[in-house]
């Protein structure tokens, strides 16, 4: 299976070609929103964090910043720095570089302030953008992609069609030599002994088994003093139980049919990329942005979201295939829904005819095909994670 994208120094490959415009804290990010909208396929990641963190939820946040610089969809990055933070340009700019990409640093305070800096930045990332328009596609194999597997705004059409449906694509990635990652370990409390049983070894098992039950001591912990979170219910959103989902645990074994049947080759902490190809679990918590943005960290080029109720969302520099199971989410939200995957409660497809439609879609976007959500400008997925927060 052949697909087109960028290559890049690390051997990697991009199914798309952006310059990131990365701020190190919340007091650049106006700089750096200013500078990526004067150049031509750049984008900012502007994000609340940077210097008031400490110990493992600051090493997150770096690790997930120079993960999304690293990710093969970004062909050059520019980091904007203040100069007095906690997280510096050089220490982003090196942990980058290490992917062999074009890396330039500026600072504000340096520069003299906000104007002065913007203009710096509009030609260093103006120079990046023309030396990648003049790059050309080549073919990759698909054991080079990394798939996430997402779903939000969940129904019950979702354990029952495109959950099951996105499996059998998650197979024919796998099948095929890629990569895919599932995770949302919060919404898996009450699967993890089914999930372990597919390990390929037992130290995998004994990973999947300590990841989700952990992530179920977190919440219990951080919620048992207050009365609206005190009970597993609650990781089941007022819109979930609309939909027909009626406990966290129904949730959580209609939800790892994404994953399909492949074996897990291993599990990943938050914004760790695979060291190798096939399917593995992510330590990352249940809501959408902070989930998508640590599978983007850990290296996937393209996203599919599954969804019963039906949401918009996209990422900045990586596009994001939606799919429903609900044929009247798919009539009402047509602009942002990529793939109608009601048809099987309709009888009219069968859940492996749906999952090859996905696979195809896969590959089509992943050749450059654009989802919806990239059409739109949808970007609402970036949302750093915060350490132990599920």
């Amino acid at each position: 299976m052949k697909l087109l994208g960028y290559k890049r120094p690390d051997g990697s490959y991009g199914i798309r070609n952006y310059v990131a415009v990365i701020p190190t804290v919340l007091c650049a990010n106006h700089v750096a929103k200013c500078i990526a909208r004067q150049v031509q396929d750049a984008v900012a990641l502007p994000h609340p964090l940077g210097c008031g963190q400490h110990g493992a939820d600051l090493d997150q946040t770096v690790s997930t910043l120079i993960g999304l610089g690293r990710n093969p969809n970004i062909g050059a990055v520019l980091i904007v720095g203040l100069g007095c933070e906690r997280i510096t340009v050089e220490e982003l700019s090196n942990g980058i570089a290490k992917s062999g990409k074009p890396v330039e640093k500026i600072k504000i305070q340096d520069l003299g302030g906000t104007l002065k800096t913007i203009e710096k930045g509009v030609e260093i990332a103006g120079r990046f953008a023309q030396r990648l328009s003049a790059e050309r596609k080549a073919e990759f194999d698909l054991k080079h992609l990394i798939v996430g597997l997402k779903c939000g705004g969940t129904d019950a059409t979702s354990g029952i069609a495109a959950n099951p449906a996105l499996g059998v694509a998650s197979n024919r990635v796998i099948k095929e030599g890629g990569s895919a990652i599932l995770t949302e370990v919060g919404e898996l409390v009450g699967a993890e002994h089914i999930l372990a049983k597919r390990a390929v070894n037992d130290k995998v098992a004994q990973s999947i088994l300590d990841i989700i039950r952990h992530a179920e001591d977190v919440l219990r912990e951080s919620t048992k003093n207050y009365d609206r979170t005190s009970t597993r219910a609650a990781l089941v959103t007022p819109g979930n139980f609309d939909g027909g989902v009626s406990s966290v645990a129904e949730k959580a074994l209609g939800g790892m049919f994404k994953s399909g049947t492949a074996p897990f080759a291993g599990t990943l902490k938050y914004a760790e990329k695979p060291a190798t190809q096939g399917l593995f679990l992510m330590d990352a918590e249940g809501q959408d942005g902070e989930v998508v943005t640590s599978m983007v960290a850990g290296g996937a080029q393209v996203v599919v979201f599954t969804t019963g109720r039906g949401t918009p969302t996209g990422f900045p520099f990586v596009p994001v295939i939606k799919v429903t199971g609900n044929s009247l989410t798919y009539q009402k939200m047509q602009e942002n829904i990529d793939i109608n995957a009601g048809t099987i409660i309709e009888g009219k497809k069968k859940i492996s005819e749906v999952g090859d439609e996905i696979f195809n879609e896969i590959v089509k976007v992943a050749s450059g095909k654009k989802t919806k959500a990239e059409l739109l400008q949808h970007d609402e997925l970036f949302t750093i994670g915060r350490y132990e927060t599920y």
